[in-house]
């Protein structure tokens, strides 16, 4: 069988990662990561299972791993990505059942040391400390020897952590032809340059990028920044989210920290452009503080501090099930560690089917248990989110 001469062969040191996805079961996981580690100085691999929004995790030997592999692909998945110093594999199961497996191989590969693999060792960042990167050095990130300034290092392990987040879902992205990226609320456009340095240096993607903020004066200085290392493709644009009307079709949509509602018309967008994938930090959820009115729960409300945090997880906890009712297997990750920023949460949406007729009951009976109506819930009944 060709996935077990696969698994035989790239299952050990040389192995990086691999992502199983395409959930045909119920019973199984929605996705399932893993990775080699070193346990007693032995050779394992973790399996980080996704169930719902918690996360479970096993350390299996080969053979165990191997086996379990197997099963799940004969009965409960659709896809796997393998990933080794050897080359990258992909997996697809058919509906009929039928398994295609295609390798492509990698020149140079170099494997790992099972001291590399230890639990205990220094993080290994996706744009990694002591290589010097151009926008790194002029965002003020980086010096231009590659040491990491000590005031921006939690900035750096946020722009790998947004990057980790990318590479997770990458493989939902089309190879083959250019990936049009549109990042709304760009800003200073930190995790903007580190997107297009990811998808072009690193994985050598093919990519348009889009940014779109409000501040003229930072859209100039992004680019003429763009322009500075040759990101031909890469582009900043000054304008409104509620009005942008500059793309026919996305295949990947972020909005970082965009304020209130500014999140909902970014999202109706990306669902009205059937984008692939979703990847939006919210910030700022004013609107449903001002509309929640809930009296089984008022005597807890009357503090406005636990008012406003109540608000915005119920903001962003109704954004991920309407994205699920449009199509999309939605998560929401801590982003951030929480003592750097409140504002900490990242919603990650992947397309994976049509959307469903009308929002579900128990999705309207929440909203008319809080007597909220959140913007993205009339955007997307209406089709406003189309104008794009």
């Amino acid at each position: 069988m060709e996935l077990n001469r696969l698994l035989e062969r790239e299952v050990g040191l040389s192995l990086h990662r691999i992502l199983i996805s395409g959930q045909r079961s119920a019973e199984a996981p929605a996705k399932v990561r893993i990775r080699p580690v070193q346990l007693r100085g032995e050779l394992y691999f973790q399996c980080q299972e996704t169930r719902g929004t918690k996360e479970f995790h096993r350390n299996l030997s080969k053979e165990e791993l191997i086996g379990q592999v197997q099963a799940w692909m004969e009965k409960d998945f659709r896809q796997l990505q393998l990933e080794s110093a050897n080359g990258l594999g992909t997996v697809l199961v058919s509906k009929k059942g039928k398994m295609t497996v295609k390798w492509k191989a990698r020149m140079n590969g170099t494997g790992q040391t099972l001291e590399s693999l230890s639990h205990n060792r220094k993080k290994r960042y996706l744009l990694e400390e002591g290589t010097p990167v151009a926008f790194l050095c002029d965002l003020g990130v980086m010096t231009q020897e590659g040491r990491i300034v000590h005031a921006k290092y939690d900035k750096f392990r946020q722009i790998n952590r947004f990057l980790e987040f990318i590479d997770d879902i990458l493989p939902r992205l089309p190879e083959g032809r250019e990936i049009t990226i549109l990042d709304f609320g760009c800003g200073k456009s930190y995790l903007t340059f580190a997107m297009y340095y990811y998808f072009r240096e690193l994985k050598q993607r093919d990519v348009r990028i889009i940014g779109l903020d409000l501040k003229e004066d930072v859209i100039a200085h992004c680019n003429d920044l763009a322009v500075k290392y040759g990101f031909d493709k890469l582009k900043f644009y000054q304008g409104d989210i509620a009005s942008y009307t500059g793309e026919t079709k996305v295949d990947m949509v972020v909005t970082l920290h965009a304020c209130d509602t500014a999140t909902d018309f970014a999202l109706a967008k990306a669902v009205a452009w059937n984008a692939r994938v979703i990847l939006s930090v919210p910030c700022c959820q004013h609107e449903l503080n001002r509309q929640i009115r809930c009296e089984t729960m008022a005597p807890v409300m009357d503090y406005g501090i636990l008012k406003e945090r109540m608000a915005a997880l119920l903001t962003d906890g109704l954004r991920a099930k309407l994205l699920e009712n449009a199509g999309y297997e939605t998560q929401i990750l801590e982003f951030i560690d929480m003592e750097h920023t409140p504002k900490n949460l990242l919603i990650r949406a992947v397309k994976r089917q049509e959307a469903s007729d009308g929002v579900p009951a128990e999705l309207k009976q929440c909203m008319e248990f809080f007597h909220v109506k959140p913007t993205l819930a009339a955007l997307l009944e209406t089709k406003e989110g189309e104008g794009c």
